[in-house]
Protein backbone atom coordinates (compact mmCIF):
# COMPACT_ATOMS: atom_id res chain seq x y z
CA UNK A 1 0.00 0.00 0.00
CA UNK A 2 1.44 3.03 -1.10
CA UNK A 3 1.52 6.14 1.70
CA UNK A 4 0.19 9.12 0.78
CA UNK A 5 2.35 12.29 0.91
CA UNK A 6 1.89 14.74 3.97
CA UNK A 7 0.28 18.57 4.04
CA UNK A 8 1.74 20.72 5.92
CA UNK A 9 -0.71 23.09 7.99
CA UNK A 10 0.99 26.06 6.49
CA UNK A 11 0.21 24.53 2.63
CA UNK A 12 -3.19 24.23 3.36
CA UNK A 13 -3.73 27.43 4.88
CA UNK A 14 -1.35 29.61 2.15
CA UNK A 15 -4.11 27.18 -0.14
CA UNK A 16 -7.08 28.66 1.30
CA UNK A 17 -5.89 32.36 1.32
CA UNK A 18 -5.03 31.92 -2.30
CA UNK A 19 -8.56 30.65 -2.75
CA UNK A 20 -9.97 33.44 -0.41
CA UNK A 21 -8.44 36.18 -2.17
CA UNK A 22 -9.69 34.81 -6.31
CA UNK A 23 -12.78 34.19 -4.78
CA UNK A 24 -12.61 30.19 -5.87
CA UNK A 25 -12.53 27.06 -4.32
CA UNK A 26 -9.68 24.98 -6.32
CA UNK A 27 -7.97 22.75 -4.92
CA UNK A 28 -4.01 22.13 -5.70
CA UNK A 29 -2.96 19.75 -7.96
CA UNK A 30 0.53 18.28 -7.28
CA UNK A 31 1.85 16.09 -10.36
CA UNK A 32 5.10 14.09 -10.79
CA UNK A 33 5.87 14.85 -15.10
CA UNK A 34 9.00 13.85 -17.35
CA UNK A 35 11.79 16.09 -18.13
CA UNK A 36 12.93 19.33 -15.91
CA UNK A 37 17.05 19.18 -15.50
CA UNK A 38 17.11 15.70 -13.26
CA UNK A 39 14.79 13.50 -15.24
CA UNK A 40 11.02 14.34 -13.53
CA UNK A 41 9.63 17.64 -12.06
CA UNK A 42 6.73 18.42 -10.45
CA UNK A 43 3.71 20.62 -11.52
CA UNK A 44 1.90 22.24 -8.74
CA UNK A 45 -1.00 24.06 -9.66
CA UNK A 46 -4.70 25.19 -9.17
CA UNK A 47 -7.07 22.85 -10.44
CA UNK A 48 -10.46 20.57 -9.67
CA UNK A 49 -10.79 17.05 -8.91
CA UNK A 50 -10.90 14.42 -11.47
CA UNK A 51 -12.19 11.09 -11.01
CA UNK A 52 -9.32 8.81 -9.84
CA UNK A 53 -7.27 11.76 -8.30
CA UNK A 54 -6.54 11.02 -4.40
CA UNK A 55 -7.84 13.73 -2.34
CA UNK A 56 -5.81 14.89 0.80
CA UNK A 57 -8.65 17.70 2.77
CA UNK A 58 -8.06 19.55 5.86
CA UNK A 59 -10.89 22.79 6.76
CA UNK A 60 -12.25 22.85 3.35
CA UNK A 61 -9.47 22.85 0.92
CA UNK A 62 -7.79 20.29 -1.03
CA UNK A 63 -4.71 18.64 -2.57
CA UNK A 64 -5.15 16.12 -5.29
CA UNK A 65 -2.67 13.79 -7.02
CA UNK A 66 -3.30 11.72 -9.54
CA UNK A 67 -2.84 7.59 -9.47
CA UNK A 68 0.14 8.28 -12.02
CA UNK A 69 1.97 10.55 -9.92
CA UNK A 70 1.40 8.87 -6.42
CA UNK A 71 3.94 6.04 -6.25
CA UNK A 72 6.15 8.95 -7.07
CA UNK A 73 5.04 10.66 -4.03
CA UNK A 74 4.97 8.35 -1.35
CA UNK A 75 5.98 9.40 1.72
CA UNK A 76 6.41 13.03 0.53
CA UNK A 77 5.71 16.24 2.64
CA UNK A 78 4.04 19.16 0.35
CA UNK A 79 4.42 22.35 2.19
CA UNK A 80 4.85 26.34 1.47
CA UNK A 81 7.93 28.34 1.88
CA UNK A 82 7.94 31.98 2.31
CA UNK A 83 11.85 33.11 2.29
CA UNK A 84 13.15 36.18 0.86
CA UNK A 85 14.33 34.64 -2.29
CA UNK A 86 10.34 34.16 -3.11
CA UNK A 87 7.55 32.46 -2.01
CA UNK A 88 6.14 29.07 -3.26
CA UNK A 89 4.74 25.04 -2.47
CA UNK A 90 7.41 22.85 -1.88
CA UNK A 91 7.84 19.25 -1.82
CA UNK A 92 10.25 17.38 0.60
CA UNK A 93 10.41 13.73 -1.18
CA UNK A 94 12.84 10.90 0.22
CA UNK A 95 12.26 8.86 -2.95
CA UNK A 96 14.32 11.32 -4.81
CA UNK A 97 17.87 10.52 -5.03
CA UNK A 98 19.09 14.26 -6.26
CA UNK A 99 16.99 17.28 -6.77
CA UNK A 100 18.05 20.44 -9.12
CA UNK A 101 18.68 23.84 -7.16
CA UNK A 102 15.27 24.66 -7.98
CA UNK A 103 13.78 21.99 -5.78
CA UNK A 104 10.98 21.27 -8.74
CA UNK A 105 12.70 18.89 -10.75
CA UNK A 106 14.61 15.26 -9.45
CA UNK A 107 15.62 12.11 -10.25
CA UNK A 108 14.51 8.87 -8.57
Amino acid sequence: MIIPPRVSDRAFAQLAQINDLQGTTQCLRVAVKGGGCSGFQYEINLDHPLDDDLLIEKDGQCILIDKISLPFLENAEIDYSDEIIGAKFVVTNPNAKSTCGCSLSFSL
